[in-house]
This record gives C-alpha cells, sequence and structure tokens, in this order.
C-alpha cells in the first residue's frame, strides 16, 4: 500500500486506557459504553503527561475520538493535562472498535472452549469474522473514509481510538502491506494506553504502556 502523506499536520494515535470489560477478559468490540478501571486511568495519566512534554500546555490540536465511552472517557484525562476543552472534541463512529456481532459481550474464556483457533495468539486477531460482526477490510474502509473526510484538518491532531481499528488506521496511514489471512494492513499490537505519532506516513512510538494480560479488543 501507498502511505498517506498528504497531512501537513502530526496525528497522535492514542489506544484508550483499561477497562473492566478488558480487565474481565470479555470481547467489548464496538460496545458503546464500557468504564475505565483504575489502572485505565492511570494509563491515561501517563499519555497526558507525554503529549504535555512534547507539545506544552493549550498546544493547537485538534481533538478527535471515537463514540465509545471508553475513548472518550481517556480523552478527557488527556485533555486536561493539555488545558484543552473536552467538549470541543470530535466524535465519529467511524473510528469505534471492530463489530464483534453475536461475540459481543462474550467472555474470551467461553469461545475458546467452542472455538479455539478462533484468536491468532500472536497477531493478537481473530481468525474468522465474528457472526453478524466486522471484518478487517471492512475497518480499513471506514478509517479510509473518515481520512479521505479529514484530510483539510490544520495541524495536528490527537486521534483516541481501540486495539483493533487503531492498528488498522495506523497501517493504512503509514502504507504497510496488506496481511493477507486479514485483507487489511495492520500494524503491530501495542498495549493499552499507548501512543504513536503519525507525520507524512511515518510512525514513532511516543508512549508505550507497560505490557499487561488484557484482551485484544
Amino acid at each position: 500500500m501507498t502511505a498517506r502523506t498528504q497531512r501537513r499536520g502530526r496525528d497522535f494515535i492514542a489506544r484508550h486506557g483499561e477497562t473492566v470489560f478488558n480487565a474481565a477478559r470479555r470481547m467489548q468490540g464496538d460496545h458503546l459504553h464500557t468504564p475505565l478501571t483504575r489502572a485505565g486511568f492511570a494509563q491515561a495519566d501517563a499519555m497526558g503527561a507525554a503529549l504535555r512534554e512534547i507539545l506544552g500546555p493549550q498546544p493547537k490540536l485538534t481533538l478527535w475520538s471515537s463514540s465509545a465511552g471508553r475513548a472518550l472517557q481517556t480523552l478527557a484525562v488527556i485533555a486536561e493535562h493539555l488545558e484543552l476543552d473536552w467538549h470541543d472534541a470530535r466524535h465519529d463512529d467511524r473510528l469505534v472498535e471492530i463489530g464483534l456481532g453475536d461475540w459481543s459481550g462474550r467472555y474470551y474464556a467461553d469461545l475458546a472452549k467452542e472455538e479455539p483457533a478462533f484468536l491468532d495468539a500472536e497477531q493478537r486477531l481473530y481468525r474468522t469474522r465474528p457472526p453478524g460482526g466486522e471484518w478487517y477490510d471492512g475497518i480499513a474502509a471506514r478509517v479510509s473514509h473518515w481520512l479521505d473526510d479529514t484530510d483539510d484538518d490544520p495541524g495536528d491532531r490527537l486521534v483516541l481510538m481501540h486495539g483493533m481499528s487503531s492498528r488498522v488506521l495506523r497501517g493504512v496511514m503509514t502504507g504497510i502491506d496488506v496481511l493477507p489471512q486479514f485483507d487489511a494492513p495492520i500494524a503491530p499490537d501495542l498495549p493499552q494506553g499507548s501512543l504513536v505519532m503519525i507525520e507524512r506516513g511515518v510512525e514513532t512510538l511516543v508512549h508505550r504502556a507497560g505490557a499487561s494480560a488484557a484482551a485484544p479488543a
């Protein structure tokens, strides 16, 4: 694929903090609201501190977020660090996590008993499309449409997202090769509470949270 290089500003792409579903190893996907744990709030604090160190207080930064509550909660903490108004953030459903269909809300352990090979442990991705859910090429299409519609955003922006959907967005923006088994370009996994910067199609790690046993989505 070809990297997206037309944007003039930098994109800081963040994965939300740990949620109660993550801690319980439940599948949340596009579930609208699963609250952050104390660890999740601490991860949001760490990302906010890292961004403030780079950008300073009250930076000229457009705020974008998935419409899911856990992303908006994480953004609220980061915005406080940056002294920005959370209410100015733009929400977009195209930034939400993978749609899990019939798997939504299920425990990973229960599904593994029925379908032992449903999860690729090395890639931390689903091997098969969730019944009634979404596949990675669908995520690539919707995040690509979001990019097309927002290329004119002025300057830098912060984008709050999720594990799998942010990996696809990062893959699209940096132009990495499509993984044939998943039908989409997918960037390497990062723990919850991690933050990257993409500028002119090149990704740089800004903050990496400590590894955890949290579920991938």
